[in-house]
């Protein structure tokens, strides 16, 4: 089997490439525009593996995905490429309409003509997976569950761009009859994550002392999936789920925010002392919530965990301490990271200080 995966220099992608070649015996090819966030040192494992290529690509450039379908000829399909971060999409939505929604059509277009062209057996075995976000789903109250038949209702510009891509692809299997599987995941967290992101903004801002941002109260709620969880689910759903079907995928650990960012402090203060002037948690600082910020988020996975006999393998507290760990082991790549592409600053204030809505 030769899988294509797009946004494979990406947190997401690169687990999934990592757990394929060390796991399985099929060959990938990591297709990639290598924006801001993506990482090829993520990769640095299996960049010399005679069962991994690259392919430095835009999924928006229709000619060379074209050319990519025609010289790997793939049997399958794993479509993570996307602009991701809630915060950049308030600054910057058109650049999440182009890469969200008409960079996902342009891969579905391409994909369904080198579909189509296949010879019968390797048709009927092709498969399409699109990787979404539990965010499609809107906000939940203090109870209750998102569940693949939710109704969708996004509320952030990045949730609406994955809402509309969602729906394309359900529109060209059941319109054109591509074998697509979808999935929608909850927070991510793990090893090679950019640090924009809660966790591991909190964990470099905590090493560091500096102070470590709260939105409103932090009373909003999430639930935490460790990313190599979520890799093994990703491929059991390509390669196990149902054709046409959705599947959730939680890690049935959901957490306030200001419980995690507690917990971080504590886990960093034991592994590398106290601050002079005391515990991590002194540097917590409460401010302006983020613009229509949903409050809670929960994932029902019944389906997943009894189709497809996944669970994941990391509860909240190993998963986050196994993060905190790898950050600690690898603090010249993120100060690297924060000291070229982005230095901690906050995100997603631009257009209401600009007074627009």
């Amino acid at each position: 089997m030769k899988l294509l995966v797009t946004g494979g220099a990406g947190f997401i992608g690169s687990a999934v490439i990592r757990l394929v070649l060390r796991e399985t015996n099929a060959a990938v090819v990591n297709l990639d525009k290598l924006t801001y966030a993506a990482n090829l040192d993520s990769l640095a494992e299996v960049e010399s593996n005679p069962r991994y290529a690259f392919e430095k690509v835009d999924i928006g450039d229709r000619a060379e995905l074209e050319r990519v379908f025609r010289t790997h000829r793939p049997d399958a399909v794993m479509h993570l490429a996307a602009e991701s971060h809630v915060d950049r999409s308030i600054d910057a939505p058109a650049a999440f309409l182009q890469t969200n929604v008409v960079g996902t059509v342009t891969l579905l277009e391409v994909a369904l003509d080198y579909w189509r062209a296949l010879e019968p057996k390797r048709q009927a075995g092709f498969r399409f997976h699109h990787v979404s976000t539990d965010e499609v789903y809107g906000s939940l109250g203090v109870a209750g569950r998102f569940k693949e038949t939710t109704a969708y209702e996004p509320n952030s510009p990045y949730s609406a761009s994955k809402a509309a891509s969602d729906h394309f692809v359900r529109a060209w299997h059941h319109t054109y009859g591509l074998p697509i599987v979808t999935s929608n995941c909850s927070n991510n967290y793990g090893p090679w994550q950019f640090p924009e992101k809660l966790i591991p903004l909190v964990t470099t801002n905590a090493l560091l002392g500096k102070r470590l941002p709260v939105y409103g109260k932090g009373e909003n709620v999430r639930d935490w999936l460790y990313v190599e969880d979520h890799a093994r689910a990703l491929w059991l759903i390509l390669s196990s789920g149902r054709v046409g079907q959705s599947y959730n995928v939680g890690g049935d650990s959901e957490r306030r925010n200001l419980a995690v960012v507690e917990a971080i402090c504590d886990l960093v203060d034991a592994a590398a002392g106290p601050l002079p002037a005391g515990p991590r948690r002194a540097l917590i600082e409460f401010v302006a919530d983020r613009p229509g910020h949903d409050l809670r988020y929960a994932i029902d996975d019944t389906k997943l965990r009894t189709e497809l006999r996944w669970a994941p393998r990391e509860d909240f507290a190993s998963g986050l301490k196994r993060t905190v760990g790898w950050y600690l082991d690898h603090r010249p790549w993120w100060e690297s990271v924060r000291a070229r592409i982005y230095g901690g600053d906050r995100l997603g204030l631009e257009r209401q200080q600009a007074g627009r809505p």
